[in-house]
């Protein structure tokens, strides 16, 4: 009768069990973190940062204080900023109704949201031409408004630095919105 050979010993078996739970409840200690030990010596050997779904690793928000600044760290990481906020209709003195930036959205059909696949319907900005189209906002502090996602799809000859314009389905209707103070918080850097 032939001998069967088990394929892993019974003893290195406990020893990957031991270690997975070792892992485990290192993690749960290290906030984010796995231990890995070297059973045989009784040390730590290496530690290993986990991200998952229900660790993300979040990138901080830079507050900036200037257009320039918005300009220099835009870019690279999530800022927030102050402004203003106006608003404009597609119809307004001197606008087509088709807007500036690509997929050059016709705004005349009363459709003032975009769909954007990350971001899913949100609400159509104009801004200084230096913020480059594509670029998702986040706009809080508006009177009687509650936060909302905007996205760069539009130029403006009066609209420069940390004013945006928000656009509405007529000129008439943007009409009483006025000039409001703004709160921004810039997400995505243009396309």
């Amino acid at each position: 009768m032939k001998k069967v050979l088990p394929l892993i010993k019974i003893e290195t078996l406990y020893m990957l069990v031991l270690i997975t739970v070792l892992v485990i409840i290192g993690s749960s200690f290290n906030r984010g973190k796995a231990v890995v030990y070297d059973i045989n010596n009784n040390r730590a050997v290496q530690t290993v940062r986990l991200v998952s779904k229900y660790n993300p690793v979040v990138t901080p928000v830079k507050v900036v204080k200037t257009f320039n600044e918005v300009l220099k760290y835009g870019p690279n990481s999530p800022i927030a900023f102050s402004g203003s906020m106006t608003a404009y209709g597609p119809d307004c003195k001197g606008c087509s109704g088709n807007l500036a930036c690509p997929p050059r959205h016709n705004a005349k059909n009363g459709n003032i949201y975009f769909k954007d696949s990350k971001y899913g319907k949100i609400r159509i900005l104009a801004a200084d031409s230096k913020i480059p189209c594509g670029t998702i906002v986040q706009v809080s502090g508006l009177k009687n408004s509650k936060p909302f996602y905007g996205v760069v799809l539009d130029r403006g000859g009066v609209i420069k630095g940390t004013l945006f314009d928000l656009l509405f389905t007529s000129q008439k209707q943007a009409g009483g919105f006025g000039r409001q103070k703004a709160n921004y918080k810039i997400i995505r850097w243009g396309w």
